[in-house]
């Protein structure tokens, strides 16, 4: 009994420490587990197949990344343009529909405010001479009215008095080059022109239903621009009087936090659209007296007549005096033959090699400069939208953009960065309103 006892206990201390040194090697184990993460699928004892092979845990299946990060950043930034570049495309494109339906409206608008720049400054100082405002406006639209009155009798007057004269001179321009076609070197017979004439009357006679619906039309068009004209004269009476009451009433409209930027802008465009009208007005004037002086003393006939319609038609930039140039050298060429109609070419080209170098920059300035090649393509696209009349307003209107977006750009940087600077005129004139940029900014810190 004393061996068996002695023997289950030193069998008890051996397993006493075989458990102890057990336990030690299990806690090394857990301690490099929690250091060591595994790399590899964790072997599961627990797991094995009864074949013998072990089954590993499946690897977790990568998250996906969000698209935006997935984009490259020069595709985000397109789309983004491009989403705001069609809204604002589409906005335009309903904004012309809208105007086409009502050209005649606008373009009665537009004249009224190109006719109240050019008369706004005598209201001014007939005001300041101490007339009532009611009565220096009605003073200044009367005259302003007659004279452009006058102008228009003048044009008819003088085409319809030399109406004659001109279908003879034609007569006789038209046998002298059918003289000089007979004799030149390019073999023209008299059959040929014989022809050329017949096929012309023949379609006109083919025509005439054409002729008389264009006809009708041209009292269609002429009832419209007497409507216009009318609507015009009413627009500009109220311009000139309660302008700026008018301005201020817009501004009302405007959302609380655009109204200072508008209200510094607004004057600073006035300003250039006056400038533009005056200066064009200027440069016309002395457009025409020149060539006009030019086509008297080169005895050509309607001289004076030319002289108008080129000073009317220098309100279209580049374009319109390419038109009232070619208009007198034609006339010049039918009536008093190839050595007068150069000389007209050389007359008309100094001229405007002259306005276009020496005056426009000197009276136009730099407030209302814009570029030639803005100049053609806002004539063109002002020509294709609203024909004569949007050709007309075009240029003042791509001036006074330009104005207003210059403002506006260095209004937003000062109220950014803190530093002021100024873009453009400042406010000038009866319209000017006294809200400036510190000004809004006080109404909106208050």
């Amino acid at each position: 009994m004393a061996k068996r006892a002695g023997w289950l206990g030193r069998l008890g201390s051996r397993l006493s420490r075989m458990e102890a040194r057990l336990d030690e090697r299990r806690a090394e184990v857990e301690a490099e587990s929690a250091v060591e993460p595994p790399s590899l699928p964790v072997v599961a004892d627990a797991a094995r197949e009864p074949g013998g092979s072990s089954a590993y845990a499946p690897p977790a299946a990568p998250e996906r990344p969000d698209p935006v990060t997935v984009i490259p950043w020069g595709v985000r930034v397109a789309a983004e343009a491009s989403w705001r570049l069609l809204l604002l495309a589409g906005m335009l494109w309903v904004l012309m529909k809208v105007i086409s339906e009502v050209r005649l409206v606008v373009l009665a608008f537009a004249a009224a405010m190109l006719v109240t720049a050019l008369l706004q400054p005598f209201v001014v100082r007939l005001r300041r001479l101490g007339l009532p405002r009611g009565l220096a406006t009605a003073v200044t639209a009367i005259l302003g009215f007659v004279v452009i009155g006058l102008v228009g009798w003048f044009v008819v007057w003088q085409v319809m008095d030399n109406l004659d004269d001109l279908s003879s001179r034609v007569r006789e321009g038209i046998n002298e080059l059918k003289s000089w076609a007979l004799d030149s070197p390019f073999h023209v017979t008299e059959k040929q022109i014989n022809d050329i004439a017949k096929n012309l009357s023949e379609t006109i006679g083919t025509n005439t239903e054409q002729i008389t619906s264009a006809g009708l039309q041209g009292v269609t068009v002429l009832f419209e621009v007497l409507t216009g004209m009318l609507l015009a004269m009413f627009s500009t009476l109220f311009l000139l009087y309660d302008g700026k009451r008018i301005w201020t009433w817009v501004l009302g409209l405007l959302p609380a936090a655009a109204r200072p930027g508008v209200a510094g802008a607004g004057p600073r465009a006035w300003r250039t659209l006056t400038a533009y009208v005056r200066g064009t007005v200027l440069v016309a004037l002395i457009d025409a007296v020149f060539i006009g002086l030019g086509l008297y003393f080169l005895d050509v006939t309607m001289a004076v007549p030319l002289a108008v319609f080129i000073f009317l038609f220098a309100f279209i930039p580049l374009v319109g005096a390419v038109v009232s140039g070619a208009l007198a050298v034609v006339v010049a060429l039918v009536t008093e033959g190839p050595f007068i109609a150069l000389m007209v070419v050389v007359v008309v080209l100094a001229v405007q090699q002259i306005e276009g170098h020496v005056l426009q920059p000197f009276i136009l300035g730099r407030a209302v400069r814009v570029h030639p090649l803005a100049v053609v393509l806002s004539v063109a696209a002002g020509g294709m939208i609203a024909g004569i009349g949007g050709a007309v307003v075009a240029v003042p209107l791509v001036a006074v953009t330009n104005t207003v977006v210059g403002y506006l750009r260095a209004y937003s940087y000062e109220r950014h960065q803190g530093h002021a600077a100024p873009a453009g005129p400042g406010p000038h004139g009866a319209t000017a309103t006294t809200v400036t940029t510190r000004e809004a900014g006080d109404d909106q810190r208050a």
